[in-house]
């Protein structure tokens, strides 16, 4: 029988058979916010949907995502702030023309800027080479001349992409990727040129939208499911040092009856003394440093 394709990036390797570590302060278990903050296009294009979708104009699956940028993201904005958290902050670069102040109020708290292309409302991996080249150079380059930092990390709308999308990350500028949620730990990718492309943990489970859209979970077992992994994780990080990525958007968590529970979620976590709460950029940061990371 024929050996199966392969992506090339990686190869096989158990969670178990690593070299350990340690995050700075000695803490065990890293975890991240992944903010996502999306404008999309009106009338046509993709969109998470409340509703059944309706031919466009789809007012009321555009207007419901909407109410993220209007109302959603300050609501949860002034949760994370009361509780001090950093965050990875990932950004539709058309944000930029409809509601600049948004980003603004981000870095002004020094959060991590991190690429997402320009809208949602397209999928990367539908674009030929050059053109994906294109976006990925066109969005660092406006985050760094609207904002001031160059972004370091990438997560592709939909998570969508071609063949090609770790090579071109790496040849644009891009040091990691949160694209694969294949590992609990940081894992180095291949690329045609050579350079590595890191790849951080970042949730396709402990995601919003997957789990509130997709199978219609409520928002109290959302928060459970936050607090579940978050135990458990602290446990398995007594063996290895572990991420823990949590992925959110204004507009399903900054519904109020939503973000109560978020509240009580991340209330519980930042209880505990065992973890390292930081951005994706940060841990990506911390990896590279060290004389062996994990392999």
């Amino acid at each position: 029988m024929r050996p199966l394709a392969t992506h090339g990036r990686y190869g096989y390797s158990g969670i178990g058979d690593r070299p350990d570590y340690v995050f700075p302060g000695g803490k065990r278990l890293a975890i991240h916010i992944g903010f996502n903050i999306e404008h999309f296009e009106f009338g046509q294009g993709l969109g998470a949907n409340l509703a059944p979708p309706a031919p466009q104009p789809d007012v009321l699956n555009f207007a419901w995502r909407d109410y993220g940028n209007r109302v959603g993201v300050w609501r949860c904005l002034d949760l994370f702030e009361a509780l001090k958290l950093p965050l990875g902050v990932l950004i539709n670069t058309a944000l930029y023309d409809y509601c600049p102040e948004v980003v603004a109020a981000f870095v002004a708290r020094g959060d991590e800027l991190i690429g997402h292309g320009h809208t949602n409302a397209e999928r990367q991996g539908d674009m030929d080479e050059a053109t994906e080249r294109a976006l990925l150079l066109a969005c660092r380059e406006r985050i760094w001349q609207a904002s001031g930092v160059a972004p370091a990390g990438w997560l592709s709308p939909w998570i969508s992409e071609s063949m090609h999308t770790p090579d071109l990350l790496a040849e644009t500028g891009y040091g990691y990727t949160l694209n694969w949620c294949h590992d609990d730990q940081p894992q180095p990718m291949r690329t045609r040129s050579g350079r590595t492309l890191w790849s951080i943990p970042y949730p396709q489970e402990l995601n919003d939208i997957p789990m509130i859209i997709g199978r219609q979970m409520n928002a109290r077992d959302f928060a459970d499911m936050i607090v579940d992994q978050y135990e458990e994780m602290r446990l398995q990080s007594l063996q290895q040092p572990l991420v823990m990525g949590i992925a959110l958007h204004p507009y399903l968590m900054g519904q109020p009856y939503r973000l109560r529970h978020l509240r009580r979620a991340l209330q519980h976590l930042v209880a505990g003394t065992e973890t390292w709460f930081t951005t994706p950029g940060a841990i990506w940061q911390y990896v590279i440093q060290q004389e062996s990371g994990p392999q």
